[in-house]
């Protein structure tokens, strides 16, 4: 019998994970392999036979058996041998010997945190086990990120807040190990050449970690966003208005630009709308992201999704590539610089619905820093683009709430023909009457949508009057509060 490579088997396993192949045609494939094959070899004959026609999931897939190849993970079963297959394919995730007491607790329940002190020496095998014990621990933990840095103490994001989980500190050295335990020779080398990397690391549980090495002063620091398993709803995520964001994607052209800070959830609110596209309507739709963090399976859409650096060089040129490729919506991971703008814009007014992020606060600022990235000469002819061609700005923060959660505030501004009139006389900051006076059409501005939260008791004084810009409700919020404190009894 022949022996597969263990690449190509984790690649053949997602392939009968996803539906693209099936346990016979695996077999019936396999029977023309040797163990010279290759894993392109191997993925090329999946096309040759008709089995898949999207070369873009295929590739996608690709990348996910090579990044667990180059982890060490092994494929959980031959899946060109049946009477192997076991009834379930999840992985499990072996530690090895030397540091099962310290990453597994004896109850079993979750993985403990590591002593960073205990680490000194270890191997690149054991830094592997100790990254992915970390990762779960984290996942566990409900943590948002797990942050593995030189000189400093292992720590997470929990609920918006830093929380360490760890004595020691890690040292120069364990922090290089620990961070780089996941990359390849190649990919170690541009690292060192670049100082910066970002990949995606997926398990086959359906885990899934955003990656971002980057080297500081003291070392290596690298940061692990856990990204959700699933596309959850807008309803899920807290938005009440979900209604009248839902009815934004029945445009077939326009700009939508999706707004928060850094943490905010804008990539899972991303991920829900291309969910709700993919159920509702019979389009193509192309992703260009950085790194690739949810995984979209095709249902009534068509989805490509792209990785900037992995399968583009840039957002602008993905977009370049992207209008070429017969879309019908174009999502952007990130639109950052005045060249993916420009052509995000131009293309929301060329028969196509563009879905954007970016990293303002609230709809006036999301419009002014869009329209200000352009010279002056240009900005008259992009005003008047973008007041034609927007649909609607949701903005989005997340706030700790009262029992240690976070809770959901947005804005939502809706076009009308007085935003688009103050969008092409650069008025902006008219926004906000707009917006009081469109509550009715579904608009909903965040110093309302904050003290919503306040009012139902989900959020503090303290954490309300921090997100609030109206005096007037501030006040609001110090009377109260001054009135709880009048009616205190003496001490």
């Amino acid at each position: 019998m022949v022996v597969m490579g263990n690449d190509i088997k984790l690649f053949a396993s997602l392939c009968i994970s996803q539906g693209i192949l099936n346990e016979e045609s695996c077999q019936e494939l396999g029977k023309n392999l040797t163990a010279n094959t290759e894993l392109l070899d191997f993925a090329q004959s999946i096309l040759d036979h008709g089995l898949h026609d999207n070369f873009e999931e295929i590739q996608e897939l690709l990348y996910q058996s090579e990044q667990r190849a180059a982890w060490g993970e092994l494929a959980e079963f031959d899946p060109f041998c049946l009477e192997t297959t076991p009834e379930s394919t999840a992985p499990e995730l072996k530690l090895s010997q030397s540091l099962t007491e310290l990453t597994i607790n004896t109850d079993g329940i979750a993985p403990a945190w590591l002593d960073p002190l205990q680490l000194e020496g270890i191997s690149k095998e054991e830094a592997r086990q100790a990254v992915i014990a970390l990762l779960m621990a984290a996942a566990k933990y409900g943590a948002s990120d797990l942050h593995i840095s030189s000189n400093s103490r292992i720590f997470v994001r929990h609920h918006r807040a830093v929380v360490y989980k760890s004595e020691g500190v890690v040292s120069p050295e364990v922090a290089r190990a620990l961070n780089l335990a996941a990359l390849s020779d190649e990919q170690i080398t541009t690292f060192d050449a670049e100082r910066d990397y970002d990949f995606a690391m997926p398990f086959s549980s359906g885990l899934r970690f955003r990656v971002n090495l980057m080297q500081q002063k003291d070392g290596i620091s690298g940061t692990y966003r856990i990204v959700p398993t699933h596309a959850p709803s807008l309803e899920e995520l807290g938005f009440k208005n979900a209604a009248t964001i839902k009815d934004l994607l029945a445009f077939h052209n326009g700009l939508i630009l999706v707004t928060g800070p850094v943490g905010s959830g804008k990539t899972t609110t991303l991920s829900a709308l291309i969910n709700i596209l993919n159920q509702t309507r019979e389009d193509h739709i192309i992703t260009i992201e950085e790194p690739i963090e949810v995984i979209q399976q095709s249902k009534q859409c068509q989805i490509t999704q792209r990785s900037v650096g992995h399968h583009t060089q840039t957002f602008k040129s993905a977009l370049k590539g992207a209008l070429r490729q017969d879309p019908d919506i174009i999502v952007i991971g990130e639109m950052r610089d005045l060249e993916t703008i420009e052509m995000a814009v131009s293309a929301s007014e060329t028969g196509h619905l563009v879905i954007g992020t970016m990293h303002t606060s609230d709809a006036s600022t999301t419009l002014n820093c869009l329209l200000d990235v352009f010279p002056p000469e240009q900005q008259p002819q992009i005003r008047s683009m973008v007041a034609e061609s927007l649909r609607g700005v949701l903005c989005q923060r997340l706030l700790p709430t009262k029992n240690g959660g976070v809770a959901l505030a947005n804005e939502l501004l809706l076009q009308n023909l007085a935003v688009s009139t103050l969008i092409r006389e650069g008025k902006s900051q008219g926004l906000s009457n707009i917006m009081e006076t469109g509550r009715q059409a579904g608009m909903v501005q965040m110093d309302y949508s904050v003290m919503e939260l306040w009012e139902t008791g989900r959020i503090s004084d303290e954490i309300a009057l921090l997100n609030l810009q109206n005096d007037m409700l501030r006040k609001q919020i110090r009377n109260r509060g001054s009135m709880k404190s009048s009616q205190q009894p003496a001490q």
